[in-house]
């Protein structure tokens, strides 16, 4: 199995900011490989499935700006079918069985408001085995998975120091610890 080394990970920082910068525009910045050991890394990466390359849609551009949460309580012994026939809905950008209180967790984007409403009972509602829906708007995202990297290779940043650890304590209010 590939394990990726640091050369590795600062490759994909790289690819994760832009994911067409050419190799040659990666090694300059790397300023200590050769843009055809970038090239062969990348290669590397992509076969051993650890990274992908591919256009992301950015819903706010083409007219999907409302972003929602929505948990979903099934009915014993239904939760993969029910999970299985969200996915396929087209609104749909990310669905997963929970555990806790709902059976099923999924993200959406829609057009308006009036949209998440109709989709969230006409459809979500109406598909065999939903018992309850729990929606939540989400007016501002911060980051999403398609930036996402591991906390021990993510990239350095004046705004935030790293070697800080953050506290999450029972109020769920994240502060950081002095």
């Amino acid at each position: 199995m590939y394990k990726p080394d640091r050369t590795d990970w600062e490759i994909i920082k790289l690819l994760n900011e832009d994911g067409r910068m050419p190799s040659a525009e990666i090694a300059r910045q790397l300023g200590n490989v050769s843009a055809r050991t970038v090239t062969n890394r990348i290669n590397a990466l992509t076969r051993q499935g650890i990274i992908d390359i591919r256009a992301v849609i950015n819903p706010d551009n083409v007219g999907y700006g409302i972003m929602a949460d929505v948990f979903i309580e099934v009915e014993p012994g239904r939760v993969r079918e029910v999970a299985e026939a969200v996915a396929l809905l087209p609104q749909i950008s990310y669905v997963a069985c929970a555990a806790g209180e709902s059976d099923v967790s999924v993200s959406l984007r829609v057009r308006s408001i009036e949209e998440l409403f109709n989709f969230v009972n006409e459809k979500l509602g109406k598909i065999k085995g939903v018992r309850r829906t729990q929606s939540y708007l989400l007016p501002l995202k911060i980051k999403d998975i398609d930036t996402w990297l591991p906390p021990d290779v993510h990239p350095s940043s004046d705004q935030v120091d790293s070697q800080e650890p953050l506290m999450v304590p029972a109020d769920h209010t994240l502060v950081s610890e002095t």
